[in-house]
């Protein structure tokens, strides 16, 4: 897998979470929370455009044409794939899987390429805040389902321990491979991940993830939407 994949795949997932957390906005537990949602929100589609935009200047773009209509095309993990139900659900993606993309930004910013180096390094300074909204959240307790999953999935999403992401680190692309990512995710949140097995066997190395399935239907198409209102023409 190229560097540019990777990206893609961050950037995909962050323009997911951040619209997860926007539905959110008017239904969290209390005001505060409300107004973090839709902060929070914005953040991480802001910071799914820089991402998008990295790619050009990686020299590749792994964006094809199947992404006009297929929704699985997008490299989403499958915490994502689906509005969720419950707060827990945003509480655990809030401290879990935020924390596990953050992880791999800091291992780009730290890496050897420059594009990455320069323009992901704000975006560590703006993840401190929904660091801190997650954790405070988790200290208040939540049910078990939903922060195991996520755990499991950001594992799954750094991949296998002689995967891709160790290969980027041997090269000097990432500061930290699946193992470090791992380690890094624990003491952000100052927690032992749950203990769980992953069968790599079934482990889709494009999609970062080992279960099928694809984005629920108003969500790609709301995507869709966007990506075509960028090329209107102005006053359309």
């Amino acid at each position: 897998m190229s560097i540019a994949t990777l990206i893609l795949s961050l950037a995909d997932n962050k323009q997911l979470l951040g619209l997860r957390y926007a539905e959110w906005a008017t239904r969290a537990p209390s005001l505060e929370a409300d107004i973090a949602a839709a902060a929070m929100g914005l953040d991480d589609l802001g910071h799914s455009r820089v991402l998008y935009g990295c790619l050009e200047l990686l020299g590749e773009d792994p964006r094809g044409s199947d992404r006009e209509s297929d929704p699985s095309s997008y490299l989403v993990l499958p915490y994502l794939d689906q509005p969720w139900t419950e707060w827990a659900q945003f509480v655990a993606a809030n401290a879990v899987l935020d924390g596990a993309f953050t992880a791999v930004i800091q291992a780009c910013v730290e890496g050897n390429l420059e594009v990455l180096q320069a323009r992901l390094r704000k975006m560590l300074t703006e993840e401190r805040y929904h660091y801190l909204h997650g954790r405070s959240w988790l200290k208040t307790g939540v049910d078990r389902g939903p922060l195991e999953e996520a755990w499991r999935q950001a594992v799954e999403w750094f991949g296998p321990p002689d995967g891709e992401l160790a290969e980027l680190r041997r090269q000097g692309a990432l500061s930290m491979g699946p193992a470090e990512l791992a380690a890094r995710l624990e003491e952000r949140l100052e927690m032992p991940a749950p203990s769980f097995t992953i069968d790599w066997s079934n482990w889709d190395p494009r999609r970062r993830r080992t279960t099928a399935g694809a984005l629920d239907e108003r969500t790609f198409e709301m995507l869709r939407g966007l990506e075509e209102s960028k090329f209107m023409p102005s006053g359309a």
